[in-house]
């Protein structure tokens, strides 16, 4: 996809991205702490399932599970010399999932490293996003980022590596203040003059905390906005396992305020579902 393919997708009306991942794998089987993306891919059928489930159910964009494929996460892992590889891998399944229906986003992630040296970040990234590229990604996604410097890294490093469009999406407090430091306003007007195709938030919090946050920054930025929250905050239960407020009814009907709030593009993060995804397209009339 070019950028101005994007672009024109978006004029076309509201894009619908899928739900979450990790939470629905971990449903599924994958133990806590093991390597998300040796899980997956030695379980392909499992992220099949949920990825066709996705799309089945009205989405237009399915983010591979590289989330965190990155240098060094893998070298962490013992696996920073397949750090190519695996991300080849993973891109793969997705695009099988889609199997042409739907467009398939490189996803890419923080180190976590509020002092991270910049130019080690630039290359990190650079690296990973032209593993996407080659891979076939349509888009890249850089999420779930927790401040203003390594999202500008990342970007740099994605239009360094290939001419991918790229959305850009960070985590937030529900006043809109940055884990890092710093403001959404402030980061999403800065990435959208430094080239960013799409601006916006997602996971920690859920839809009924961003209605302001969204028709804020729809106001402030000339580039498409993404709402991705999580399904409402979760609760912690005896064994450690996050439990989400919302189903997909309540979540449905919050998407689609932020939706008239000004995001163009839409999804789940943490907690959701193919079920809440369906409901969305439902209640948003964009499909099913």
């Amino acid at each position: 996809m070019t950028r101005e393919g994007f672009q024109a997708l978006v004029k076309q009306g509201t894009v619908l991205l899928d739900g979450a991942t990790g939470s629905n794998l971990m449903k599924a089987g994958m133990p806590r702490g093991v390597c998300s993306e040796i899980w997956i891919l030695e379980h392909p059928e499992v992220l099949l399932e949920l990825q066709k489930g996705y799309r089945e159910a009205g989405s237009r964009i399915l983010l591979a599970p590289t989330f965190t494929a990155n240098r060094i996460n893998l070298t962490d892992r013992g696996l920073g010399g397949q750090v190519r590889e695996i991300n080849e891998r993973l891109l793969a399944i997705t695009k099988e999932a889609a199997g042409g229906e739907a467009y398939v986003a490189g996803d890419m992630t923080t180190t976590g490293q509020a002092d991270a040296d910049y130019a080690m970040l630039l290359d990190l990234y650079r690296e990973q996003a032209g593993y996407l590229a080659a891979g076939g990604a349509d888009l890249i996604i850089v999420e779930t980022m927790l401040g203003l410097s390594e999202t500008l890294a990342a970007l740099e490093g994605c239009r360094e590596a290939c001419a991918l469009p790229v959305i850009c999406s960070l985590t937030i407090e529900s006043d809109g203040s940055l884990f890092f430091g710093g403001n959404i306003f402030e980061a999403a007007e800065t990435l959208a003059q430094m080239g960013a195709d799409a601006v916006g938030i997602n996971c920690s919090v859920g839809p009924d905390k961003l209605e302001a946050v969204i028709r804020s920054l729809r106001k402030m930025v000339d580039v498409p906005v993404l709402a991705k929250p999580n399904a409402g905050m979760p609760s912690i239960t005896d064994t450690g396992e996050a439990v989400y407020s919302m189903g997909p009814d309540e979540f449905a009907e919050h998407m689609k305020v932020l939706a008239e709030a000004g995001a163009d593009l839409i999804g789940g993060c943490c907690g959701t579902t193919p079920d809440h995804i369906r409901k969305v397209a439902q209640v948003c009339g964009l499909r099913n």
